[in-house]
């Protein structure tokens, strides 16, 4: 039987919403979405990590359609700034090293490697599964779609039954496959049978449990520049390799080859293969293989997209995706560089980002999940106002005003929880009594109320070239998260308040959240401390 066609850069599945004054489809192919990227205002795609995925995707793709997958000939930079008032080249272009730039020449030269269901090399994906691991004991499409019940997960978006299997579409199985990708999850899969080597094993995806940054500009053109970061000098697209272009399939039972370059490291960086089945129509996919992509030790590599922490020893780790934490408590991390050696490190992309727009957003796409384990929790998906511009060039100040105004927000979260846990543990006197209700109920008042005062003193800043005074009243803003956290402190405990036990125990506790209103900078040092 002759396997159905739908390719990738022709056929419509990435969900798109249009600017102001423009009209298309609901859902494009990749050469459309290059060709209209002007009129595209960004992705429709309500799963983050697919979001994100995708993004990555579509970053190596501009790079090798501009030639910016290489540093020169000439400046990067101004490369990319006449590409800023040029556009994207639309016919084919022959590079100096002989390969295809421009999107119809690109598309045209790898149009055969982007086939959903290609029998030889379908996109993404490794043809041998089928021959080397047990179809009867596929993973399914309920484990292919990560939003659906499988194993140990939850449903999210509708009840799914093993018994009554719903095939994803074929769009939607192209973004499962890419969050497959980047945040699949470790431990058992298909077993995979590869010469004397069989196991069912699989290592965690690059991205799992990260939380990843990506510049937002007016339009999906100039969102995809801002994404862009400059290769080193060595980076050559000829060892530089997508896996859809390199000439062979990989061989499992070595390493991960070692990235070259961006469009490898955006790419090639998979530890799981997989392979879609498609049904009988050629509309949706029936079945899919998911197993391991290699038998040795998982390689993390750098990501220009993520936060990097420090831990005791001087190693780097990817901030995590929380859903209790809000896209604001980042945002010195997101625009100022590194203050000390115990600051986290910002995203690489943040230092390129700005000089496509001044007027740029960041959106925040993430995963909250085990790193360990296969277990799903939940999507964040958050996205800041316009940041205008770089703020330590803008809002120039000794006092560094944008990091202690993340600062005092975070300074009074932590009082708040402090404090509720003495209170409850004075009006229960008992220890094993978990206070979870009322922290959960303090922190639901708090985050929400500490992130509008944020914004609203973010935008106030002076953003005058030279300013001495950025307009930062340091008094005022320790002030309104006190405030803040006093409110939420005293509408949660007020039912105990009552009795004078109950009175006592909350007036006591009470004091750790005046104290760090009356001394806040010895409050912010401690809290410091305790962090490193």
């Amino acid at each position: 039987m002759t396997a159905p066609a739908f390719n990738l850069i022709d056929q419509p599945w990435i969900p798109v919403a249009w600017g102001e004054g423009e009209s298309g489809p609901s859902e494009v192919g990749l050469r459309d979405l290059f060709l209209r990227a002007r009129g595209i205002r960004a992705l429709l795609i309500p799963e983050a990590p697919a979001h994100s995925a995708l993004l990555r995707l579509l970053y190596a793709l501009t790079a090798r359609i501009t030639g910016l997958d290489e540093a020169g000939p000439g400046s990067w930079g101004d490369r990319r700034e006449d590409i800023l008032e040029q556009g994207l080249p639309e016919q084919s272009i022959e590079l100096p090293d002989g390969h295809q730039a421009g999107i119809e020449g690109y598309f045209d030269r790898w149009k055969h490697r982007f086939d959903l269901f290609g029998r030889d090399r379908p996109w993404l994906q490794d043809p041998r599964l089928p021959h080397q691991c047990d179809s009867s004991r596929t993973a399914g499409v309920n484990k292919l779609v990560m939003s659906r019940a499988a194993g140990q997960n939850h449903s999210w978006f509708g009840h799914w039954s093993s018994e009554r299997l719903l095939p994803p579409c074929r769009s939607q199985a192209a973004l499962a496959l890419l969050t497959w990708h980047y945040w699949g999850a470790p431990g058992a899969s298909s077993t995979r049978t590869v010469g004397s080597t069989s196991h069912h094993y699989a290592k965690a995806a690059p991205l799992r449990a990260a939380l990843s940054y990506h510049p937002e500009c007016d339009n999906l053109f100039l969102t995809l520049l801002a994404g862009l970061t400059p290769p080193d000098s060595a980076v050559s697209r000829a060892t530089d390799l997508c896996p859809w272009e390199r000439d062979d399939l990989p061989d499992p039972l070595k390493p991960m080859p070692e990235p070259q370059g961006p469009c490898s490291r955006l790419t090639a960086c998979s530890q799981h293969a997989l392979y879609l089945v498609p049904a009988d129509d050629g509309e949706r996919v029936a079945d899919a293989y998911i197993t391991w992509a290699y038998d040795a030790t998982r390689l993390r590599p750098e990501d220009d997209y993520l936060i990097w922490e420090f831990d005791k020893d001087g190693n780097t780790y990817p901030r995590s995706a929380r859903s209790v934490r809000s896209l604001w408590r980042d945002i010195d991390a997101l625009l100022l560089k590194q203050l000390d050696d115990a600051s986290p490190l910002q995203p690489k992309v943040m230092d390129h980002a700005f000089d496509v727009s001044e007027y740029l957003r960041v959106r925040a796409l993430g995963f909250e999940q085990d790193a360990t384990k296969s277990s799903n929790y939940q999507y964040l998906d958050a996205v800041t106002p316009a940041l205008l511009t770089r703020v330590e060039e803008d809002a120039v100040s000794t006092e560094r005003p944008v990091r202690q105004l993340r600062e005092l927000g975070e300074l009074f979260g932590g009082r708040l929880e402090y404090a509720t846990k003495r209170a409850w543990l004075g009006y229960t006197d008992d220890k094993r009594n978990d206070p979870g209700a009322w922290l959960d109920a303090v922190a639901a008042r708090y985050w929400p109320a500490a992130e509008k005062e944020f914004w609203s003193r973010f935008r106030q800043l002076t953003r005058v070239d030279g300013a001495g005074d950025p307009g930062f009243d340091f008094e005022a803003t320790c002030r309104a998260f006190a405030r803040h956290a006093l409110d939420a402190y005293e509408v949660v405990t007020d039912s105990v308040t009552r009795t004078p036990r109950g009175a006592k125990a909350v007036t006591r506790a009470r004091a750790i959240i005046l104290a760090a209103r009356k001394d806040p900078l010895k409050a912010m040092e401690q809290m410091r401390k305790q962090k490193s």
